[in-house]
């Protein structure tokens, strides 16, 4: 596999994830149980005092609509990916793309989350305005990104996989 083409994948692969993230965050989007589910336990409980409140467990519907979208999403572009990288098995096909998977988690955990998630106006909730060491909890989103985060990069990795051997 060429660690070029890897290397411009990570790349172009945070670009879009950013660009998903930021239109997936406008409007009235950032009020639904998918995008409150992903903000800390004390923003969304100082949210709920004065908005009606939702599920947003990993039970909810919309959560998990919203991550099997976002599974199908992940696996198509690294799908992509790997096909462009020269993966030619199971194993080199799940592990770029369980690599380009950690690369998106601590992306978005370092520079989105502690960032610009923490110093953006635009994705403070309404009512929370004024939480702004809530939005600076740099291990709310770093335990996100070990738990759930790796679990959830296993699954496109590994029907990655599965497709490229289907495929080649």
């Amino acid at each position: 596999m060429n660690l070029w083409v890897i290397l411009i994948e990570a790349l172009v692969f945070a670009g879009l994830f950013t660009a998903i993230l930021f239109v997936y965050f406008r409007g009235d989007r950032k009020y639904s149980a998918a995008s409150i589910h992903n903000y800390p336990p004390d923003i969304r409980e100082e949210y709920f005092k004065t908005h009606e409140r939702l599920d947003v467990s990993y039970r909810s519907k919309n959560v998990f609509l919203t991550k099997s979208l976002g599974v199908l999403i992940f696996t198509g572009i690294l799908f992509l990916c790997a096909l462009a990288a020269g993966a030619d098995s199971f194993r080199k096909g799940f592990w770029l793309s369980f690599g380009l998977m950690a690369w998106i988690g601590v992306y978005d955990t370092c520079f989105l989350d502690w960032v610009l998630f923490a110093n953006l106006p635009m994705f403070r909730l309404e009512g929370t305005e004024h939480m702004d060491r809530a939005y600076h909890q740099k291990w709310f989103h770093a335990k996100g990104m070990l738990f759930p985060g790796v679990v959830f990069a296993l699954i496109p990795a590994a029907l990655v996989g599965w497709l490229i051997t289907l495929v080649r």
